[in-house]
């Protein structure tokens, strides 16, 4: 079997969280859209469609070579049926990003955001942990404690200080959650970007 290429080391990360953010989805049903998220100020529709246009955007990243920004928020009105459209935007994703670990150039080809070239494979951690945490944020507010699975978690965790620093932090991060020394690694992430692994909102429709 030929060894995993960068390019597809940091696809499969990606399929990973697309895979648990995917499964954390299942649980969301019409009662819950309006309960609240781990996220500040949004509810789980919004959530959900701030995640559907991350992923739009880095499918854009990878399909165009660059992408003006990736969103910070959910922008403009959310889809009749969000659920669908994260589903949906997840395939997209993952098929365009299987596209560009083919082709051939370096093993490090850069994407521009924002008109900076950033190494595909960090555009693809970035997705990764985008998804990853929302997926995570979903499964709170839907009342349920799924911890991101470890291997993922540690994948993340290595180089989520790239992502998470002192620069993007203020716009994108809380400040970090402090946990007990014997956290799992899912709990160790949500809480490096700022959410308290423990909290699990109500259940609206209790």
């Amino acid at each position: 079997m030929a060894a995993l290429t960068e390019r597809g080391r940091a696809v499969l990360l990606l399929e990973e969280a697309v895979g648990y953010g995917l499964g954390s989805v299942e649980a969301v049903t019409p009662a819950r859209l309006r309960g609240p998220t781990p996220c500040a100020g949004w509810d789980l529709e919004r959530l959900l469609w701030h995640l559907h246009e991350s992923m739009a955007a880095l499918r854009e990243a990878s399909d165009r070579g660059g992408v003006a920004l990736l969103p910070a928020g959910p922008g403009g009105p959310p889809p009749a049926d969000p659920v669908a459209a994260v589903r949906d935007g997840a395939g997209e994703l993952l098929e365009s990003w299987r596209c560009w670990a083919a082709r051939p150039g370096p093993s490090c080809a850069p994407v521009a955001v924002g008109g900076m070239p950033i190494p595909g494979e960090t555009v693809a951690l970035v997705g990764a942990l985008e998804v990853a945490v929302h997926g995570w944020d979903v499964a709170q507010a839907c009342g349920r404690a799924r911890p991101i699975p470890a291997p993922l978690a540690l994948a993340i965790l290595r180089r989520a200080p790239q992502v998470a620093d002192a620069g993007t932090r203020p716009a994108l991060f809380a400040a970090p959650v402090p946990v007990p020394p014997h956290a799992c690694a899912g709990d160790r992430l949500v809480a490096f970007l700022g959410r308290p692994p423990d909290r699990v909102p109500p259940d609206p429709a209790a």
